[in-house]
């Protein structure tokens, strides 16, 4: 019998940054209390958003696990509920086919565990597919939850999935409102929290000489928790946030948020937004300078010949990312498999590994619990990652079941990079990319932040 025990202490280590939760004190910023009105805009200075949210509560729970492993036959029934629609739809078929990709692994070892994979659609907090999909996913017997992709999405699910004691884990959710979050220690994340990609994202704005920023912010525990610890970096490294514009998922006109920003003649603007980005390019491009446009995450995408040659040319943005030469060989296997079901060529590989990673560290906490009830797996999710220390490494899942079924303790080191969860379910390690617009429309490689 084990117990699972996390509690709030937890420390977030980047490539090139270390970020404590004290951070959240400081910036006081967890994106849960924002305004609520479309084109809610502050200028001359002013924010709106509200960025002094208290600490999250402290909270150390316990259950016991009734886990016998490792285990030898065992079917474990896993959900996903990621952007098949939605305005981060773009980022599904790449988090689908690492998820898919990763099953295939799992299953094709023949060690101890055998995935079958329930797929879903997320959707977004405007079309509301979740609402449907999560309860269909419960009743198909999924004990684990792979998703969703936004965090205002999960933040809508999360509390149906804890109630039915199911594991969820997810490859993209960034906003910091889950490191404090209640979940029973059942929810994780493969992707790091906000805090690290707002401190890069804000450094790197100032870094490249500019004093003033505007930003347009998706109004959700998302964009407004990236906006204040961008505007914390950015403001520390002595720049000033001049403007700042809101807009809510469904919204379709962004003219009042672009007028409201170009009015403060920022030196550069953050697109803080999920694919409505698409929308805002072509009138914000045409009088301001494409190179002082900065994305994120949640818009990073290749565009190509949705607008003409040369319309972002310069732009920058980051997103947790390793370098992708270091991943040239999962990303080739990926179309391969991919294309071999009879789907498109991938755009986009944008959390492709972490949701790959996400599978395979369920399995394997599977495996050494024997058991595919979710408390059992959760209290076995940091040992698989390396998390509890002494463990041996291991980089897929056929080597690590070896160590788990011989005895020993696996530390799995992904496709996205070590992980290595804490104690509250966040990776301690992850690494935010740079990337830069070409003459293309399609962004590449520029440096870790």
């Amino acid at each position: 019998m084990s117990v699972l025990s996390r509690s709030r202490a937890a420390k977030i280590i980047g490539g090139f940054a270390v970020v404590g939760v004290t951070a959240l004190v400081l910036a006081g910023c967890t994106g849960t209390s924002t305004p609520s009105d479309s084109g809610n805009a502050a200028g001359g200075g002013d924010f709106p958003i509200d960025c002094n949210a208290a600490e999250p509560a402290s909270y150390t729970p316990e259950y016991s696990s009734t886990s016998t492993g490792p285990a030898k036959d065992l079917t474990y029934n896993i959900g996903t509920a990621l952007p098949v629609t939605g305005n981060l739809a773009f980022l599904g078929p790449p988090e689908i086919a690492g998820t898919e990709l990763a099953a295939s692994d799992i299953n094709a070892a023949n060690k101890g565990v055998n995935i079958n994979l329930i797929q879903g659609d997320s959707g977004d907090t405007d079309n509301k597919a979740y609402e449907t999909e999560i309860p269909r996913l419960l009743g198909a017997g999924a004990t684990a939850i792979v998703g969703a992709a936004s965090s205002g999405t999960s933040l809508q699910f999360i509390d149906q999935v804890i109630a039915a004691n199911a594991v969820q884990i997810s490859p993209a959710n960034t906003s910091a409102a889950f490191t404090g979050y209640n979940d029973k220690g059942l929810y994780w994340r493969t992707a790091p929290s906000d805090v690290l990609q707002g401190e890069v994202l804000g450094n790197l704005i100032a870094s490249e000489g500019n004093e003033t920023l505007g930003m347009i912010v998706l109004n959700d525990s998302y964009g407004t928790g990236l906006a204040c610890f961008t505007k914390k970096a950015f403001e520390g490294a002595g720049g000033s946030v001049v403007a700042t514009s809101l807009y809510n998922t469904g919204d379709t006109n962004f003219s009042a948020q672009i007028e409201d920003v170009l009015a403060q003649k920022p030196d550069a603007i953050a697109l803080i937004t999920f694919d409505e980005v698409s929308t805002i390019i072509p009138d914000l491009t045409a009088s301001f300078a494409k190179d002082k446009l900065f994305f994120v995450d949640g818009n990073l995408k290749n565009f190509g010949t949705q607008f003409p040659n040369g319309t972002l040319t310069g732009a920058k943005g980051t997103y947790p990312s390793v370098d992708p030469d270091s991943t040239a060989t999962f990303r080739s296997t990926l179309d391969s498999f991919w294309t071999g079901k009879g789907n498109a060529k991938l755009e986009d590989y944008t959390y492709a590994p972490e949701s790959y990673d996400s599978v395979v560290l369920l399995a394997l906490a599977a495996l050494k619990a024997g058991s595919a009830a979710g408390p059992d797996v959760a209290a076995n999710m940091q040992a698989v990652s390396g998390g509890s220390g002494n463990g041996t490494k291991c980089t897929s899942y056929a080597q690590c079941a070896d160590i788990i079924v011989g005895g020993g303790e696996a530390d799995y080191d992904g496709v996205s990079g070590p992980i290595t969860f804490n104690d509250v379910g966040d990776p301690t390690q992850a690494t935010i990319g740079v990337f830069e617009y070409g003459d293309d429309n399609n962004y590449s490689w520029l440096r870790a932040g």
